[in-house]
């Protein structure tokens, strides 16, 4: 972006002085990436808004933008350092109430907001995070988003207001800039300032009376600010500026394609002409010569119906009485691949359309015309014309596409073709071109079109080339006719090339190279680019000779060119454009920022640095001489075959580590990830990153034709056509006579126009127009937010607000203000000093001191105040003499304040002279003083040195205290060596010594004491040695010891793993021999099981025949008892048998029936004695056995306590063990019938793990065991077996498998201490709780009752642990003091643990 400069003096350019009246302004600009604020630009401004200063300000005063108290805040000129555009004492005033919250942010204030369609929404802040805000929508109440800190911004007030200057905002920042073009926008108001740049929205409907001549003459000869804004502002002030400074002007006119841009540079044209022109034809010329080159250079695009696809520069030249004399056009990159191909809604070149529409019948026929469908050139577009109700209706039929019938004309208030080719016509006449030049023109239009409807197909031969189409041989017949050619040589042209050899054979042999469909679609295309190209050059040089002019002073250009362009599809134009764009950023860098902070420092403001982004680096990046991008561009196509794919991947591997230059899938844009490396790049530009697809870069940089086709045309039949090519021709005769590739970069050469046109720029005066899109549909009142805002920042207008607000962008000599103003002071004022002159003024004028700053040769103005001085003076001729009279007041006080400071000088100078009364006194008191000195100073330093080796002898007293051995020797040598120090101190306060005397005594006692000193140190040394020869024999001692517990502990723990190796071996033999007797006992069990059903069968039997028996007796009786003489004998019978059981038989049948009988009872009882011998050695038989024995001490009488004397007092082994059996039956009782009986809430009480308990309670194997069960083994047996074996046991409380099934359980460890089958000790250790320690007797209810066989214990793995590793834990939880006082009170049941502790006791 770039900007006008301002009158200084010593500009580069030798700038002149203005006249009264006029001010010098600059603008000023800056790029800031992140900001809390909108960067604009300041001017003065007399139609400025007010507001107040902000709420806080102390001052009072209304401002503009900056507030009066200005400087006394931490940021530069008074603004805050955080909120650009608020004051810093309303600022500090605001941190006071809410720290390190905005001003526009409290009390529910509205602030703007991100929002992806509008740009920024309103809302308010409902709270604050660590680096992002909450808004609430102002339009959805109840809905908040988050947005980034660094946008959000403060809202004016009221934000429907709005003004014409957006430097007159309260808050300068992007949003408001946003809102305030929106507000405008709304009201038809398209122009808006910010300082001197003018932003200009496109309404895309004519707004009434806007550009009338009435407008013209209102702002002529007007100053900016004093009317509201508009592009004649823009043009008028360009031309005061170049009247003023005698420096030519340039008007920069940027924006998107259907911004604007076009219409504002005629605007610009028109005003200069009509308002500065001399009345003659060439004002006229001029303004028609921008539709006869938007004819042949502009095209509808999808965003815009009247594009302009090349860049211009007009300039307007002034004599020396500075009125137009003439003009002159520079054009700049013409999209030729247009020509030849478009996309499906958009057109080629105006003057095709408007050459099929509105061509008269004859130059209709002449020229073989028709429909736009008809021609290869235009029917891949879009085919329909731009015409209104009535001249499409003017159309014929037969020139309308198919597409035009169908969907109707294209409608535009700007453009029709049918009328538009009227217009151009009347436009070539006003110029000057004759009825001859225009048809040539046209005619070699019409031969473009025929040109592309030649079709190729490939040749039956095997040359391998092609031939041109049966049916194209109408269109070949008529371009050929049409650009004066011959058809036969156009044919061969079009389908071979030729080559001139150099080497192998004789030089300059011509040979005809067949080209294939491609080759010649290319051909022909390229043939197509060149013809149109060089008649768009010719149309340019023609319209440059119609304005012509012999002397010029000064000119005004106005440069139309595109912004900067990002499509979602970036090829070699918009390359170039970008590029462009890079080098009139960069000049707008060092002309505004670079020449406007070393002004600051010439004038000694002491204005903060502002440091911008210099992007030197992406220039050197395209245009760097070998490496550059256009030159790597420019090598590839000098190869015999050239590619896209090798230029795009050579320019990666000379820039890999650029940081300007990156892959496409590196790009943020998923449609260009896709992009492949090879066939494009990224590259960062000051605006933002492009991606560019890099097919086609190489044919477009080339805008040479084979030979044979450059040949062809430059010896055309027709003149027209040959003066054409004509030029170009003659400058590479050379190059094709040597043989060599014939090539032009049209990089380069675009590359050269740029330095021309910036060298035209920089010796130049700037001014710019930024114009902006409001919509992509190009329709009028709809305003996209977010697409202008991102306009606005590309275009550079959000990014100057730091030098703004620190800076002064208005500013005028001391001596042009004394001449501005010298016509309205009486002459008594006009004969002051100017700068002193200008002081008075403003002082009168009762100006703020932080309105205004002076510099050494000019004064500096804020924002707006230049305009509001200027106003007060113009607009008050009538009370001078009031303004004389406060001059002459102020000039009065001025000069008593010097008589003032004249009294305090000479009080001044006299206490100056007492002051050098008293130091010549002080002088002379110095002098003696020092000779009192020189006479006593040995003495006093051999003095000072004696009483420093003094103060030095308590070292000698710490180093003997230190001492082991000759602490008596070395203390009296240190007594006789303070003696002689003491003794020399006297003897040199009392003698007259001299300074050699003093220092040979002083060296003997300082050489005496070192000696005694060194002694000492080394008998100390002595001591230390033996000391740590001591210290390393007692470590060499610990070392041993160490190294002997370290032995015996690993001793220890392989006895401890022998240990628990036989434990286990132990454990597994115990368990096979468990599992041996329990499958012999169930073997035994199921033997006897049979047996014994065996004989309750026969059992059965024979109680059923006993049954049958009594029966039949009785029933005998009973018949018997009718026959009297029966009775005796069968009741002595009955009584017999009664007496006898039965035991004889009474018959022989029932003899025998006994006899059998006692048979068999005699062999069951055999067998039943075998059984019981056999099941005699079993363990339940003996077990039976032993409980048998074991009723001989009937214990069910027996007490709890009985019990419980009896084990611990007596010494029956039997007795004992029954004893234990008994208590722990009892325990066992009592335990279950507690369990059953608990509460219904209460936890169950666990006494030993789940696993223990469970393995007790664990239901028999077998039926037939629960039938039988076998008494146990008595515990005395096992106490007997076992000879009262000590084991200890470790196990969780819950196993890790069963932790989530039972989490309310006990968790830790539960350690045990059997002796013999029934515990002694137990412990339970829980991670959240104090150690639990339990012993026999006297924790029998708290402890586990099961035996060791029913706990099962022995069977678990790794469950038994060392008695060592218990007895540890059992110390640590305090088992022994807790066991030694149940021993003493009596409570503890002996056991071995306790037998143990009272041997140990003893």
């Amino acid at each position: 972006m770039i900007m006008k400069r301002d009158y200084v003096d010593g500009d580069p350019v030798g700038a002149a002085a203005p006249p009264a009246g006029r001010l010098r302004r600059s603008p000023f600009y800056l790029r800031v990436t992140s900001r809390a604020g909108f960067p604009g630009l300041l001017r003065e401004s007399e139609a400025a808004g007010r507001g107040e200063c902000g709420p806080g300000c102390r001052s009072g005063r209304r401002q503009t933008q900056v507030c009066v108290c200005a400087g006394r805040g931490s940021g530069p000129a008074g603004v805050s350092p955080s909120l650009p555009g608020v004051s810093s004492c309303a600022y500090r005033d605001l941190q006071t109430r809410i720290p390190s919250v905005p001003i526009a942010m409290e009390d529910g204030k509205p602030v703007w907001a991100p929002h992806p369609a509008d740009g920024f929404q309103l809302g308010t802040i409902v709270d604050i995070g660590a680096d992002s805000l909450s808004i609430e929508p102002l339009k959805q109440k109840g809905k908040t988003f988050l947005a980034p800190v660094n946008q959000v911004f403060p809202a004016e007030d009221d934000v429907n207001k709005h003004v014409e200057d957006n430097c007159s905002l309260m808050y300068l920042n992007e949003a408001t800039l946003l809102n305030n073009v929106r507000v405008r926008y709304s009201k038809d108001k398209i122009y808006t300032f910010v300082a001197n740049i003018l932003i200009a929205v496109n309404p895309y409907y004519d707004l009434p009376k806007l550009y009338s001549p009435e407008t013209i003459s209102k702002y002529r000869g007007r100053s900016l600010g004093t009317l509201p804004p508009h592009v004649y502002a823009i043009a008028d002030k360009a031309y005061r500026d170049m009247k003023v400074l005698k420096m030519s002007q340039s008007i920069i006119v940027s924006g998107e394609s259907g911004a604007g841009k076009t219409e504002n540079t005629k605007f610009v044209l028109r005003y200069l002409t009509s308002s500065y022109g001399t009345g003659q034809d060439i004002d006229e010329r001029i303004v028609e010569a921008n539709p006869l080159l938007e004819a042949f250079g502009n095209a509808k695009t999808v965003r815009n119906n009247n594009s302009s696809r090349f860049g211009k520069f007009v300039e307007i030249h002034f004599n020396e009485k500075n009125a137009v004399v003439g003009g002159f056009v520079s054009h700049y990159l013409l999209e030729k691949s247009r020509i030849c191909r478009q996309s499906k809604e958009e057109r080629n070149y105006h003057i095709f359309y408007r050459l099929c529409a509105g061509a008269p019948e004859p130059i209709r026929q002449k020229f073989h015309l028709s429909s736009p469908d008809t021609f290869r050139y235009l029917n891949r577009g879009c085919t329909r014309f731009f015409a209104s109700k009535e001249t499409d209706q003017q159309v014929l039929q037969n020139r309308k596409s198919s597409e035009h019938m169908k969907a109707g004309p294209l409608k535009d208030p700007l453009l029709d073709d049918h009328g538009d080719f009227n217009r151009m016509s009347g436009a070539m006449k006003k110029i000057g071109l004759d009825e001859t030049e225009k048809l040539d023109l046209f005619r070699v239009v019409a031969g473009v079109l025929h040109l592309g409807n030649v079709d190729f197909e490939e040749a039956g031969s095997t040359s391998g080339g092609c031939t041109i189409k049966n049916q194209s041989s109408q269109a070949l017949e008529h371009c050929a006719e049409l650009l004066g050619l011959e058809e036969e040589d156009l044919r061969v042209s079009l389908t071979s090339r030729v080559m001139l050899t150099t080497a192998g054979g004789a030089k300059g042999t011509v040979i005809k190279v067949p080209l294939k469909v491609e080759q010649a679609n290319n051909a022909r295309d390229a043939l197509a680019k060149a013809v149109y190209s060089r008649l768009f050059d010719h149309v340019v040089t023609r319209v440059n000779q119609c304005f012509p002019f012999h002397s010029s002073a000064n000119f005004i250009g106005v440069l139309d060119i595109a912004g900067f362009e990002y499509f979602e599809h970036n090829s070699f134009e918009q390359f170039c454009i970008n590029y462009c764009n890079e080098k009139l950023q960069q000049f707008f860098n060092e002309r505004i920022l670079k020449e406007e902070q070393e002004l600051y420092q010439r004038e000694g403001l002491g204005v903060n640095e502002v440091h911008y982004v210099d992007n030197q680096d992406c220039i050197d990046l395209v245009e760097a001489k070998m490496v550059g991008v256009l030159d790597i561009l420019d090598e590839e196509n000098r190869l015999p075959q050239p590619s896209d794919q090798h230029f795009t991947d050579t320019v990666h591997n000379k820039h890999k580590n650029h940081f300007r230059l990156t892959v496409p899938r590196k790009s943020k844009l998923s449609v260009h990830r896709n992009v492949r490396d090879d066939e494009g790049f990224i590259i960062r530009h000051f605006a933002g990153a492009v991606c560019y697809e890099t097919t086609k870069f190489v044919e477009k940089n080339n805008d040479a034709l084979h030979m044979s086709l450059e040949s062809l045309v430059s010896e055309s039949k027709d003149g027209f056509v040959r003066e054409l090519f004509e030029n170009s021709n003659n400058s590479r005769d050379g190059k094709q006579k040597a043989g060599k590739l014939g090539f032009i970069s049209v990089g380069n050469k675009f590359k050269t126009q740029l330095n021309i046109l910036l060298e035209k720029l920089r010796s130049t005066g700037s001014s710019f127009i930024r114009c902006i899109k409001p919509n992509l549909k190009m329709i009028s009142h709809q305003f996209e937010g977010a697409q202008i805002l991102s306009q606005l920042q590309c275009s550079g207008m959000v990014s100057v607000l730091d030098l703004m607000q620190g800076g002064f962008p208005s500013r005028a000599p001391f001596h042009e203000l004394y001449n501005m103003y010298q016509q309205y002071m009486p002459p008594k004022l006009t004969r002051l000093d100017p700068r002193l002159f200008v002081k008075a003024l403003f002082k009168a004028l009762g100006l703020n001191e932080n309105d205004y700053k002076f510099g050494l040769t000019r004064v500096f103005f804020r924002p707006g105040k230049f305009a509001e001085f200027d106003q007060i003076m113009k607009s008050d001729p009538d009370h001078l003499a009031e303004l004389v009279k406060k001059v002459n007041k102020w000039l009065i006080h001025s000069r008593w304040k010097k008589v003032q400071w004249c009294s305090l000088s000479v009080v001044k100078l006299k206490n100056k002279i007492l002051y050098r009364t008293s130091a010549c006194v002080q002088m002379q008191k110095t002098v003696r003083m020092w000779l009192c000195r020189r006479k006593h100073k040995p003495r006093i330093d051999g003095l000072v040195k004696v009483r420093h080796l003094k103060t030095r002898m308590h070292r000698f007293t710490e180093v003997v205290s230190g001492l082991k051995e000759g602490k008596q020797e070395m203390s009296q040598q240190i007594h006789d060596l303070e003696a002689a120090v003491d003794s020399l101190m006297l003897k040199i306060k009392h003698t007259a010594m001299t300074r050699m005397d003093i220092d040979h005594e002083y060296r003997a006692l300082v050489t005496r004491s070192e000696k005694l000193l060194t002694a000492m140190q080394e008998k100390k040394k002595e001591e230390e040695e033996r000391e740590r020869l001591r210290r390393i024999e007692e470590e060499m001692e610990r070392e041993r010891k160490r190294r002997e517990e370290e032995e015996q502990r690993r001793k220890q723990d392989d006895d401890d793993r022998r240990l628990k190796a036989e434990m286990e071996m132990k454990r597994k033999q115990e368990e096979e021999e468990r599992k041996r007797r329990e499958e012999e006992e169930r073997k035994m069990q199921a033997e006897m099981e049979l047996q014994l059903q065996a004989e309750r069968e026969e059992d059965a039997s024979r109680q059923t025949v006993l049954e049958q028996e009594r029966r039949d007796r009785e029933l005998a009786l009973r018949i018997a008892q009718s026959e009297s003489e029966l009775i005796p004998e069968e009741v002595h019978t009955d009584a017999g048998l009664r007496s006898n059981g039965s035991s004889l038989p009474s018959s022989p049948e029932r003899a025998a029936s006994a006899g059998t009988t006692m048979l068999k009872s005699l062999t069951m009882e055999e067998m039943a004695k075998e059984m019981t011998e056999l099941l005699a050695r079993g363990p339940q038989v003996q077990a039976s056995k032993a409980a048998a024995e074991a009723k001989k001490y009937e214990l069910s009488k027996w007490k709890y306590a009985e019990l419980r004397d009896a084990i611990n007092t007596s010494c029956d082994i039997e007795l004992l063990a029954a004893c234990r059996e008994e208590f722990h039956r009892r325990l066992k009782v009592y335990h279950a019938w507690k369990s059953k009986n608990k509460k219904r809430n209460a936890e169950a009480e666990q006494r030993a793990p789940k696993s223990i308990t469970d393995y007790g309670r664990a239901p028999p194997v077998n039926k037939a065991s629960q039938q039988n069960p076998a008494p146990p083994i008595p515990a005395r047996q096992h106490e007997v077996a076992m000879n009262r074996q000590q084991r200890y046991f470790r196990i969780p409380f819950i196993r890790p498998g069963d932790q989530y099934k039972d989490p309310q359980g006990k968790k830790g460890w539960w350690y045990a201490h059997f002796d013999g089958p029934w515990i002694a000790r137990q412990m339970e250790l829980h991670p959240d709780k104090h150690p639990i320690v339990l012993v026999a007797g006297k924790d029998d209810m708290e402890m586990c009752e099961l035996s060791l066989e029913e706990t099962g214990l022995s069977r678990k793995r790794g469950a038994e642990i060392l008695p060592r590793q218990f007895e540890e834990i059992w110390d640590r939880c305090g088992g022994t003091q807790y066991l030694r006082g149940a021993i003493e009170s009596r409570q503890a049941r002996p056991t071995y643990a306790t037998a143990m502790l009272q041997s140990a006791f003893k």
